[in-house]
């Protein structure tokens, strides 16, 4: 398939914030005192991890699955238990620090030692352990120090046994061999350099939106989970973490579709929205005049308000980065304001409603709660006119569309 040319990438690559992958190489010239089997003519190593860990470490588990059986042509059996693994001398154990029995049991035993990376922001380690447990003589153990580092470093090994992140967008070849095998050296990844990397999917009405209704999600018309789906997978291959959905009228809402946000939720991929879209809400497609009045703060604010606070309850459950904003539809000015400093009140109010709702919803103090402000066109005027924000909102600084910052 030709890969659509509209995806924006959000402010840095998305290889930013992983310069640094596992150690663990192919044994191109034979294998030394450190290598690891992982298809050869007489044994397959299985992947394990546990089913009470987070869904992304099955995610990637099964992507990996998936990846080794694309280079040998062999699949390798998937254990989601400790004690369910049989017939298998070599392993890559996977889990998360405190979520994985498999894990917990390692370190206790102290075959592991993953003092480095614990409480950590997605950060891995890598080690080959002998007799990590009944049955098997040797495994590349990942130990993750949250959801995150550990699927990273699972999708680590995808790309050193020559797996692209690209490989179904961009039909990248994957070599065939007939056995696989690795070298792996002792490793602690060290904290992504940049905290959020993504993709933001804008200006998709003659790209990826019309590419999903005639293509690859025929019978919905419409970019829907199947597409973010392969979005979502493309963003965990490439370690990155954050999605901002499309959102332009054209496209049906992200949250217009429960599944959307259960499969970025599957791939651990921490949904945000752009400088238009406050707290998750996509008023271009969402806001309805005729239900809920004038998308007006001066004149309408309590079901401004309300609608805001419903959306927020309907994500709670997941990871977001949560944007506070207040322009017009369609990416105009709010209307109804009066002069600069009437813009500026009346601005500063609705940050504050929509910090008090996310406080209110979620239970947490209001700077534990990751939001971002992005003073994109007027909202810039209006935030050098005194516009007060607090230290913990991350400012997204945009250019103009015209290359200036």
């Amino acid at each position: 398939m030709k890969i659509f040319r509209s995806v924006l990438f959000i402010a840095v690559c998305l290889l930013a914030g992983s310069a640094a992958y596992a150690q663990v190489t192919l044994a191109e010239n034979g294998p030394d005192r450190r290598a690891f089997t992982i298809v050869d003519s007489r044994n397959v190593a299985a992947i394990c991890y546990d089913s009470k860990d987070a869904a992304v470490v099955k995610t990637a588990a099964e992507l990996l699955r998936s990846d080794i059986e694309k280079v040998t042509d062999v699949q390798p059996a998937l254990f989601d238990s400790k004690d369910a693994v049989s017939g298998a001398k070599y392993a890559i154990i996977a889990g998360t620090v405190g979520s994985s029995a498999w894990i917990d049991s390692l370190i206790e035993k102290e075959k592991i030692d993953v003092s480095a990376i614990k409480g950590g922001w997605e950060r891995y380690a890598v080690r080959l352990v002998d007799n990590p447990g009944k049955g098997v003589r040797k495994a590349i153990v990942i130990a993750g120090s949250d959801r995150r580092g550990t699927a990273f470093g699972l999708m680590s090994i995808s790309r050193e046994i020559g797996v692209s992140p690209w490989w179904w967008w961009l039909d990248a070849p994957v070599e065939h061999r007939d056995a696989l095998a690795v070298n792996v050296t002792d490793f602690d990844s060290r904290t992504p350099s940049v905290k959020y990397r993504g993709i933001f999917i804008n200006d998709e009405d003659w790209g990826i939106l019309r590419w999903a209704k005639n293509n690859f999600e025929k019978e919905r018309g419409n970019i829907g989970p199947k597409t973010y789906d392969k979005v979502c997978e493309l963003i965990l291959r490439l370690q990155a973490n954050m999605l901002a959905p499309a959102m332009h009228e054209a496209s049906t809402a992200f949250y217009q579709i429960p599944e959307n946000k259960e499969i970025a939720d599957r791939y651990a991929v921490i949904i945000t929205t752009s400088h238009c879209e406050p707290l998750l809400l996509n008023t271009a497609s969402e806001w309805h005049s005729d239900r809920y009045g004038e998308w007006n703060y001066n004149t309408n604010k309590e079901r401004v308000d309300s609608v805001l606070k419903a959306r927020v309850m309907d994500a709670a459950p997941y990871e977001n980065v949560y944007t506070l904003a207040l322009r017009g539809l369609h990416d105009k000015a709010m209307s109804g304001d009066g002069d600069m400093d009437a813009r500026k009140e009346t601005m500063q109010r609705a940050l504050e409603a929509q910090r008090q709702i996310l406080v209110d919803v979620l239970g947490k103090k209001a700077e534990d709660i990751p939001q971002a402000f992005t003073p994109y066109k007027e909202v810039l005027d209006v935030f050098n006119r005194g516009l007060e924000l607090p230290d913990d909102v991350t400012i997204i600084w945009p250019d103009d569309n015209y290359g200036y910052m």
